[in-house]
């Protein structure tokens, strides 16, 4: 019998069997620690009843993705949640998640809250940064908790029938989203801390809920991903216009770094390329080089 993990708490996993839909909970064979993997919400595991309400996990399946941070696998895309305000937008950080799931084959979507925070002079700012990455292929909504501005039958268009992760940094008002779509969730929301500028962790683990015929994960905030598994070329074809035009560089496998006749470096001086996005480019090459000298 197979099971898709949807819950993981203090080594006690719950699993929802794939057809039955019945719920158990389950500890996980020792047999895993042996071979150095532990199953991760998200995995689709063989299982063997125990009782009523107890199950013992036996094998998992093969995963078609697996992220790290959060830990999840066997997604089918992402909704990556950004502030534009109350934290501040972190451009760094989106081309962080956007490269990251790109290289694993996760679709992603962005949803850029708070937008009523904005003055008319950010939000004309924000407003080209939003065209931008339409632009190059991205799903791109706009909401806001205060005012209410949710389109939410195009949100849950996207999240029925499959498996989906919410994710971004602390405080973006992931939750408040959730609880918009889901008011019986009453997911615990918190004010930005004043001090630090960003939000409080009110997610604690990660947890697959089971709406509109899928699932769709609230992961713990969180600030930081590395490049670990990916190598220069890697990051730069994770960044999909880059990937586009790199046929009209001069050099096949260009890095666009001091490469003559470089068209990701036309487009950026020419203004077609957003320059936040060659500079985060350019911090995530170094930090990947970095990293292999470890």
């Amino acid at each position: 019998m197979e099971a898709r993990i949807i819950c993981l708490k203090s080594d006690l996993y719950t699993i929802c069997d794939l057809e039955t839909k019945n719920i158990y909970y389950a500890k996980a064979s020792g047999l895993f620690r042996y071979k150095k993997t532990s199953p991760k919400v998200g995995d689709i595991v063989v299982y063997e009843i125990l009782d009523d309400k107890n199950a013992y996990i036996k094998e998992l399946k093969p995963r078609t993705n697996d992220l790290v941070r959060p830990a999840i696998c066997n997604i089918d895309q992402a909704i990556v949640a950004m502030s534009v305000k109350e934290p501040i937008f972190n451009d760094n950080l989106l081309d962080r998640f956007l490269s990251i799931l790109e290289f694993n084959n996760i679709n992603s979507i962005i949803i850029f809250t708070k937008w009523d925070l904005l003055s008319k002079d950010e939000e004309e700012h924000m407003n080209k940064i939003f065209d931008y990455y339409q632009s190059i292929g991205y799903t791109c909504l706009k909401t806001s908790t205060k005012q209410n501005i949710f389109d939410n039958n195009k949100i849950i268009d996207f999240i029925k029938n499959k498996v989906s992760v919410i994710t971004g940094q602390s405080g973006v008002g992931k939750s408040s989203l959730l609880n918009n779509l889901v008011p019986e969730l009453k997911l615990e929301t918190n004010d930005i801390s004043k001090a630090l500028g960003r939000g409080k962790h009110t997610t604690r683990h990660v947890e697959l809920i089971n709406i509109f015929d899928g699932y769709l994960a609230d992961t713990p905030g969180f600030g930081t991903m590395d490049f670990s598994g990916m190598t220069e070329i890697d990051i730069a074809h994770s960044f999909k216009e880059f990937f586009a035009l790199s046929d009209h560089c001069k050099y096949n496998g260009c890095l666009h770094l001091k490469e003559p006749n470089c068209e990701i470096k036309n487009k950026v001086e020419s203004g077609n390329i957003l320059v936040s996005r060659y500079q985060n480019y350019l911090q995530f090459i170094e930090e990947s080089k970095n990293l292999r000298k470890w």
